[in-house]
């Protein structure tokens, strides 16, 4: 090994260090567990939306050879209720089906054909309920309640921002274009759906591993679900295959540990099918949006209005939050103003609604650029030139009613946007459309707020031992979904301890063994975990080289020096091996710590308690800026996406080549709900459960892509980074969308846009409508 040679880290693009394994199939995931003596576990679900539940006949299933355990809600001895704001989810169902997918009875079999056939043997005593399919009907004088105890009815969350003179705002717009807007549910669809495995002890300690972005929370959940004291739970969480948000909150964790505490020294796995996640998981929440904005003369925005539906489903989880982010994103990153912000969360019969990558930003974003087109199509300007002259900068007041203080990119996004060949030569592109073709190039502007604002802690601990070996171990508490947050985090490290990869180790999430660091979600996690890590690693390296100066009898720590394995004295060269130096130390020396929580904004922009309450406002935001070349097939309808461009402020980059990947992923996967992805539901039941029926984009139907990153540090981020791992996904639909009204004077305000949508609205054209 060359020690003379400084380990590069911090913006080089360096391989990720669980790349091979993954690749040739040898890390582990939760769903590879297989230990021996297994146990499957599986649940009956109602099928129905809306019924009350009078009796579950469990007989004829316990009778079957091979069933270890059928238990219903009566097993449970807490309070049978999960949810991350509000506890409102039954793990079995006890009173009320609220969705097709709610879980009735848990069924515990030797092996998976049994399981399946007792399953199929349960039989349900049902009422049905008139059911609630359309939010707007939900919040009816006469519309049956499904939490009668909730203060608010069928609503979970609303709330409104006025600023400046609000809808009276309007009397000073020249201009003013409207809109209404209907965003589809969009499935996560990831490789490694919900799953797990738990094994309880005799003494009914729970070891469970599961695919989860939220371990620590997880236990405390299932815990109170259960009536279990948390320290009888311990839940590993290696590396998760996909989430995007629909693992940030309880699937499988409370029936595992339900089974398994009924089946005792015996493992047991659950893992849902894919038919089975569609029906059961969470989905992007579909959304209504009515859109109204003016301007001056000038193209000043002058007049904001807003009023957004957002169909939450059943149960809570985090609907309330993505409507309150959703309604704090609501007017893109602009000065407007006047501003009449409104968002609502509203129980349904549908199936349920939660996170889902973005956060409701995709929602709003698409709505806000189409319009800021529409605008520009109206004033007769140039959709850039628009965005440019209204574009926030540091000091001004969001359409929220918040002051920017962070870093803002924004302008120097569009900067680089109007130097591109794409844009600057898109007249020529666009003239040499072939026969029966349109071309058109669509831009879209928007922001994202990083971490959970004020009230729920965004915190991290961070752990680095060294190891009696000599490697250097890293403890992460915060899961890697696939983002690449853990290599990150040893690329930090490497970078301040001047290590290579092979020198480190990493320790992934663990309750038993990791510090809290909160859930992989919201754009937060490198900054938040990177905030905590850095400063225990300055503490390793000066514990390194005192202990190092200390045995090599050196009497200033500064004559010694970090070198890939070793600590040397520069003055004589000398080395001593970190193995060696580890045996001279005892184990609470070797290791070290640090707590991080991160700021919040201090302004108080609204006395409304419960906005506060879901994370209004953040502090810090990333912005990015997006271009689509795309083609129409006049003849079919079929929109092809030619080229795509993103531009993004995400502060300082780690790794280049993480980032890249993280942004091109995200594109590909706000195209599929630009243009293909719709998780069909009527009445209830879902009509595209399967990946045959719904549509995802494949390699082919994704474009050649350029990443570009304007690098402005954040003050208060780890080497200066944001977030990057949801503002990829908030632009795709409104550039695609932007680019089909460039090509054929279209403007089409339902998702995803068909060639069945776009061929129907161009033959309607052709009849005599010159626009729409």
């Amino acid at each position: 090994m060359n020690h003379d040679r400084r380990t590069p880290n911090i913006g080089e693009e360096l391989p990720r260090m669980d790349a091979y394994t993954k690749v040739c199939g040898a890390e582990p995931f939760a769903v590879d567990g297989y230990p021996e003596n297994l146990l499957w576990a599986g649940v009956k679900r109602a099928g129905v939306p809306h019924a009350r539940l009078l009796g579950v006949a469990v007989d004829r299933a316990l009778a079957l050879a091979g069933v270890r355990a059928v238990l219903t809600a009566a097993a449970i001895s807490g309070t049978n209720r999960q949810g991350v704001i509000r506890r409102d989810q039954p793990v079995l169902v006890d009173d009320r089906v609220r969705h097709c997918g709610d879980p009735v009875a848990l069924v515990v079999a030797e092996d998976q054909e049994t399981l399946a056939a007792a399953i199929e043997l349960i039989t349900l005593d049902l009422e049905p309920l008139p059911p609630i399919f359309e939010p707007r009907a939900a919040l009816a004088e006469d519309a049956v309640l499904l939490h009668p105890e909730h203060p608010g009815g069928n609503q979970l969350f609303g709330a409104r921002l006025v600023n400046g003179a609000g809808l009276e705002g309007f009397a000073e717009c020249a201009v003013t274009v409207e809109a209404t807007f209907h965003l589809p549910r969009q499935a996560h669809a990831f490789l490694e759906t919900e799953n797990g495995w738990a094994i309880a002890d005799a003494a009914g300690q729970i070891d469970m591993t599961v695919s989860t972005q939220t371990p620590f929370r997880d236990r405390f959940e299932v815990a109170e679900a259960l009536g279990l004291e948390q320290n009888r739970i311990r839940i590993r969480a290696p590396y998760c295959g996909g989430a995007f948000g629909g693992k940030d909150g309880i699937t499988v964790q409370s029936l595992l540990a339900l089974a398994a505490l009924h089946c005792p020294e015996r493992p047991v796995k659950m893992w849902w099918r894919r038919e089975e996640s569609f029906i059961a998981g969470v989905k992007r929440h579909p959304a209504h949006l009515h859109y109204r904005l003016g301007a001056d003369r000038g193209g000043t925005l002058v007049a904001l209005a807003v009023d957004g539906w957002f169909d939450t489903g059943p149960y809570d989880h985090l609907g309330g939050v993505v409507a309150a982010l959703a309604l704090e994103h609501a007017g893109g990153p602009y000065r407007i103003p006047h501003t009449d912000l409104q968002t609502r969360a509203v129980y349904t019969n549908n199936p349920v609604s939660g996170a889902f990558r973005g956060f409701g930003v995709p929602q709003v974003a698409t709505a806000m650029e189409s319009m800021m087109d529409l605008l520009a199509r109206r004033l007769d300007c140039c959709p850039l030139e628009l965005r440019r002259k209204n574009a926030l900068v540091r000091g001004d007041r969001c359409p929220a009613g918040v002051t920017r203080r962070g870093s803002m990119g924004l302008t120097a996004c569009l900067d680089r946007l109007a130097e591109h060949p794409w844009w600057s030569e898109r007249a020529a592109w666009q003239a040499a459309a072939g026969p029966h073709c349109r071309r058109g190039t669509g831009v879209a502007a928007v922001f994202h707020g990083m971490g959970y604002g004020p009230i729920v802690p965004d915190v991290a601990t961070a752990g680095i031992e060294l190891l009696e070996d000599g490697r250097l171990q890293v403890q992460v508490g915060v899961v890697d979904m696939g983002q690449g947050n853990a290599a990150t985090c040893l690329q930090m490290v490497g970078d301040l301890l001047n290590q290579p990869q092979s020198q480190m180790t990493l320790l992934l999430p663990d309750t038993a063994r990791t510090f809290p660091c909160g859930s992989s979600s919201a754009s937060r996690t490198t900054f938040t975990y990177g905030n905590a890590l850095l400063p225990a690693a300055r503490q390793m390296r000066e514990r390194l080289l005192a202990k190092g100066a200390e045995m090599l009898f050196v009497q200033d720590p500064q004559e010694m020096l970090l070198v890939p394995g070793a600590v040397r004295h520069l003055a004589s060269g000398r080395d001593l091996p970190l193995a060696q130096l580890a045996k001279q130390l005892g184990r609470e020396e070797r290791f070290v710590t640090n707590h991080y929580r991160a700021p919040v904004a201090r302004e108080k922009s609204t006395d409304d308690a419960n906005l506060r309450l879901h994370g209004f406002p953040h502090l810090i935001f990333s912005h990015a800026v997006h271009l689509a070349r795309i083609e129409v097939d006049e003849l079919t309808g079929t929109i092809r996406v030619v080229d795509y461009l993103s531009i993004s402020d995400c502060g300082r980059l780690i790794n280049p080549r993480t980032f890249a990947g993280q942004q091109e992923g995200a594109v590909g996967q706000g195209l599929g709900y630009a243009l293909m992805e719709d998780l069909g539901v009527c009445d209830g039941r879902i009509t595209t459960p399967d990946l045959a029926t719904y549509i995802l984009p494949t390699a082919v139907d994704l474009p050649p892509m350029e990443t570009i990153a304007v690098t402005l540090p954040e003050h208060d981020g780890p080497f200066g980074l944001k977030g990057a791992g949801e503002i990829g996904i908030d632009a795709p639909a409104a550039a695609v969308a932007n680019a089909v009204h460039d090509a054929c004077g279209l403007r089409l305000l339902r998702f995803p846009l068909t060639a069945e949508q776009l061929l129907s609205e161009l033959s309607a054209m052709t009849g005599g409508n010159d626009e729409r």
